[in-house]
């Protein structure tokens, strides 16, 4: 089973509103609640669960932007050695137009972090090849079809 865990902050001279609208304009899907992180009600964080239907628009953009590669990479390297699962980050900014980018670190008004996890290695190595297949001189070697990314 595939669960995708999203949370973005959101600082005081952010709406709570505006965050949700970066958030799914990447994840359309995925309920979002908002849990408060201090007495004030200033800061906190915009938080949702999903499952693998919810990485459909983020699929279909990472085709549109022609960012597989970098999105393969930003996958890899957030792999956990320990257990199956990899985080990444998404510009919060950039995802307010409905545009993708993985900033380098960690942005002043937070980024968007994106956990995916997987019941095992293999299943989480077939959802990286349906997000963001191999590729040769920009071209995608083969796709993997949605059904075969969870193992039942």
């Amino acid at each position: 089973m595939i669960e995708v865990r999203i949370s973005a902050r959101v600082n005081p001279t952010e709406t709570e509103e505006k965050v949700r609208t970066a958030v799914q304009s990447i994840f359309p899907t995925v309920d979002l609640i908002y849990n408060a992180t201090d007495d004030t009600g200033l800061y906190g964080n915009v938080e949702g669960i999903s499952d693998l239907g919810g990485l459909l628009h983020l699929h279909h953009l990472l085709r549109e932007e022609e960012i597989i590669d970098t999105a393969r990479t930003q996958f890899e390297v957030g792999m956990s050695r320990d257990a199956p699962f990899t985080s990444f980050r998404i510009s919060k900014f950039v995802a307010f137009v409905g545009r993708l980018n993985f900033p380098a670190g960690e942005e002043p008004l937070g980024s968007i972090h994106i956990t995916m996890s997987a019941n095992s290695s293999f299943e989480l190595q077939r959802l990286i090849e349906w997000l963001a297949p191999p590729t040769e001189k920009g071209k995608i070697l083969f796709e993997t079809d949605i059904e075969d990314v969870e193992i039942t």
